[in-house]
């Protein structure tokens, strides 16, 4: 069962005979990232600090980073039969409040996968932080809207600025842009009206993962009611640009929220 959740700085995790442990307390926990036990891809938590979970049974405990942690809800657990059956680790799935159905999983069975992890985790987490940018080049803007002609005209404006941009035709593809951990994004530009995933939808999202809580999001959009500016300041909008705007108008607000001379 999940015991507590911490966030603790990653000077307390430490490697003891090839495993990883933390000191919480009075106690040293086994440690082991969710990612590696899955082996799934994960976004990476910057700063000093990490977010875990503290799961056990009986006398045996072991704390699991996570990569957010989104809440705490009661669940039904519900058997997916044969569609599970040979996941290890895996206990079953529910259907949370928005619709979304998730995995539960099998305590029992990820505290003895773990066993066989061997992975340096403050290595990997400090490996991550981010590197100076020494040259225009070095920042990248994910530029997010579904149409072709927009994305080329924010394309052009930002030209002067010489920085690296990646495009994205809706929210969904951004989203896994952001959670594959490819690409160190330093700006966003989001329209509003897309298929699949709004910029309103997409902005919430990023925001509930701590690495992303400062990650300038500026919305680029037609939409210019005091209505639509609030909802945009409500899901952590850093900047609100109306459509038509002027080239320099744009590049000088990518300049400024990416600190450029």
């Amino acid at each position: 069962s999940v015991l507590e959740t911490v966030r603790v700085p990653i000077d307390d995790i430490y490697t003891i005979e090839g495993k990883n442990v933390l000191r919480l307390r009075d106690e040293v926990l086994s440690l082991v990232r969710l990612s590696d036990v899955f082996g799934v891809k994960q976004v990476l938590e910057s700063g000093d600090q990490t977010y875990v979970v503290v799961i056990g049974v009986a006398e045996s405990k072991l704390g699991i980073i996570v990569d957010t942690l989104v809440g705490q809800e009661e669940i039904v657990i519900k058997s997916m039969g044969d569609y599970l059956q040979n996941i290890q680790g895996i206990a079953g799935a529910t259907i949370r409040g928005d619709g979304r159905v998730t995995l539960i999983i099998d305590v029992g069975a990820m505290m003895d996968m773990a066993k066989e992890i061997k992975v340096d985790i403050k290595a990997q987490l400090e490996s991550s932080a981010k590197k100076p940018k020494e040259q225009p080049s070095d920042y990248k803007v994910l530029i997010v809207d579904d149409s072709k002609m927009d994305r080329t005209l924010m394309q052009k404006a930002l030209e002067p600025l010489g920085v690296s941009l990646i495009e994205a035709t809706n929210g969904v593809e951004a989203l896994n842009i952001i959670k594959s951990g490819e690409h160190d994004i330093d700006a966003m530009l989001i329209d509003i009206e897309m298929p699949r995933m709004d910029g309103y939808t997409l902005a919430g999202e990023i925001r509930k993962y701590s690495k992303y809580r400062n990650l300038p999001l500026i919305a680029v959009t037609s939409r210019t009611s005091k209505t639509d500016r609030l909802r945009g300041v409500e899901v952590g909008m850093t900047e609100y640009i109306t459509k038509p705007y002027s080239p320099e108008y744009l590049e000088n607000v990518v300049r400024k929220n990416l600190k450029l001379g």
